[in-house]
């Protein structure tokens, strides 16, 4: 069974930046498609970016287009969501997501694409 383990969330500033991680533990990392999301409270589910297998396709949400980038480490099995000039609205509780679908892509932003999830990892922007 393939596991996913966020981790580097916290409380930050407005402005401020911050690094999300997601380790996966599973067989061929690098056949699965990679996304993140956020949910907030009383918010629906969130797509916040995605990445290709190999990693040169990206794709962002509106929301923060312009303020995050997405890497992954295929030799450590790990993906990345680096944000920056965080504000208060960014606060949520942010999952990664795994899909080794043929027929996914990472432009699609819908989380009932995405076949394995992590448990999240709590992001707080203090204004």
């Amino acid at each position: 069974q393939v596991q996913l383990v966020e981790s580097g969330g916290g409380l930050v500033q407005a402005g401020g930046s911050l690094r999300l991680s997601c380790v996966v533990a599973g067989r061929t990392f690098s056949s699965y498609i990679m996304g993140w999301f956020r949910q907030a409270p009383g918010k629906e589910r969130e797509f916040v970016g995605a990445i290709s297998r190999v990693g040169g396709e990206v794709y962002y949400g509106d929301s923060v287009k312009g303020r995050l980038t997405i890497s992954r480490d295929n030799v450590k099995n790990t993906v990345y969501l680096q944000m920056n000039s965080l504000e208060p609205e960014d606060t949520a509780v942010y999952y990664c997501a795994a899909s080794m679908s043929f027929m996914m892509s990472p432009a699609r932003r819908s989380p009932r694409d995405y076949d394995y999830w992590g448990q999240g990892t709590q992001v707080t922007v203090s204004s």
